[in-house]
C-alpha cells in the first residue's frame, strides 16, 4: 500500500481534484464486445454473488477479476490504473481521496452494521470498549473496520491515542488474534463470522451507532473517461444491483456459490449471508454527506492530514440506469 498510504503526507488542507470525470460518448455494440473490464474483488463476494444471481452469463464484454486483501489495495490498483473497478467498504475511498487517487465512487449498498465488529478471544477479560484503552487492536489501515473503530472509540470518550493500532491485513490480523498477539480485532464479514465460529470470538462492539454501513463499487477515472469501458461499467454496476436484490430471498443459493469461489466453509458463509448484506442505495447527496462525516473524523483525529472533499469524489452518472435497475428488482 505504499503508493497510497505514502501519498498522505503530501496532501496540503484540502484534496485536489477536478470533479467527476466527463461522459464519453456511447459506443456500439461490437465496440462494446472488445471491451475487457478489469474487476477487483474481495473475498471472492461480487463474483460469488454474480455467479449465484445468473449476472454473470451473457455479458458483452471480458471481465478479468483480480482478488485484493481489502479496499485499500484495491483503490490504489484502480488509481494505478491495473484495475477498472472494484467494490469497498466507506472508510478507503477517504483514504484514496485524501491521497488525490484517480478514482470515483460510482454506485453505493449499505449492509448490515452488526457485522462491522470488535472482537475479543473468548477468554479476554475486557467487558466494554472503555476498557480498550491501552490495549492492542489489530485493523486494516483505511479499511471500512479503522472508520467503524475510530468512532466507536469517539462514542466511549477515547480517540487512537488512546489504543495502541496494529496495522494488519485480514490473514495477518486473523492469526495474531487467534495467537492472542493482540487484545481485539476490528474486522468485517465474512471475517467477523469466521471468527466468531472457529475462533469463538466474542463481539465487544459492533456498527451500530458507529459506521453508515455503506459499500461502493468504485472505478478510476481512467476508465469512467474511456468510451468502452465506460459503457461496461455502467452495465456491471447495474447487474451487481439486480443481484444485491435477488440475494435477499436466496440466501442458500448465495452461501454455496460464496464459499465455493472463496473456499470459506459453508458455515461461515451461510453466516454470514444471513446477517443481511447489500441493499442497493442511490448515491445521493445524504451519502455524500454521511461519508464527508466520516472523512471529517479521520481529520480531527488527525489520521488524514488535511480536510477531504468526498464530493468531488462522487461521480452519479450511472444513476437512471442504477434506480431502474432498483425499481425492477
Amino acid at each position: 500500500m505504499a503508493l497510497l498510504l505514502g501519498g498522505l503526507t503530501a496532501c496540503s488542507s484540502t484534496t485536489a481534484a477536478s470533479g467527476p470525470a466527463p461522459v464519453p460518448a456511447a459506443v456500439s455494440p461490437a465496440e462494446l464486445a472488445k471491451v475487457t473490464l478489469r474487476v477487483g474483488d474481495q473475498k471472492g463476494g461480487v463474483k460469488s454473488l454474480l455467479t449465484a444471481a445468473n449476472q454473470l452469463g451473457a455479458v458483452p464484454y471480458r471481465i478479468e477479476w483480480s482478488t485484493f486483501t481489502s479496499g485499500p489495495p484495491l483503490l490504489e490498483a484502480a488509481s494505478a490504473g491495473a484495475i477498472d473497478l472494484g467494490r469497498v467498504g466507506n472508510t478507503p475511498p477517504i483514504f484514496a481521496a485524501a491521497s488525490r487517487a484517480k478514482i470515483s465512487v460510482v454506485s453505493v449498498a449499505k449492509s448490515n452494521v452488526e457485522r462491522e465488529a470488535i472482537l475479543v478471544p473468548p477468554d479476554s477479560p475486557l467487558a466494554n470498549v472503555q476498557a480498550l484503552k491501552g490495549k492492542t487492536i489489530a485493523v486494516a489501515k483505511g479499511s471500512s473496520a479503522h472508520g467503524q473503530l475510530l468512532n466507536t472509540l469517539k462514542n466511549a470518550g477515547l480517540t487512537t491515542e488512546d489504543v495502541k493500532l496494529s496495522f494488519l491485513q485480514p490473514s495477518e490480523a486473523y492469526a495474531a488474534f487467534t495467537q492472542h498477539q493482540v487484545d481485539a480485532w476490528a474486522i468485517w464479514d465474512p471475517y467477523t463470522a469466521q471468527a466468531q465460529l472457529d475462533a469463538h470470538a466474542r463481539v465487544l462492539a459492533d456498527g451500530r451507532g458507529s459506521s453508515n454501513g455503506l459499500a461502493f463499487e468504485t472505478a478510476s477515472t481512467a476508465a469512467l473517461a474511456d468510451p468502452g469501458k465506460n459503457a461496461a461499467i455502467k452495465d456491471f454496476v447495474t447487474r451487481v444491483v439486480k443481484a444485491q436484490l435477488w440475494s435477499d430471498s436466496h440466501h442458500d443459493e448465495w452461501a454455496r456459490a460464496w464459499a465455493a469461489e472463496t473456499g470459506l466453509s459453508l458455515a461461515v458463509a451461510q453466516k454470514s449471508v444471513d446477517a443481511g448484506r447489500d441493499v442497493p442505495t442511490p448515491l445521493d447527496d445524504s451519502i455524500v454527506a454521511s461519508e464527508q462525516q466520516l472523512a471529517d473524523a479521520f481529520t480531527e483525529d488527525k489520521t488524514l492530514p488535511g480536510k477531504v472533499d468526498f464530493a468531488l469524489f462522487a461521480d452519479r452518472r450511472y444513476g437512471p440506469e442504477i434506480e431502474a435497475a432498483r425499481s425492477n428488482g
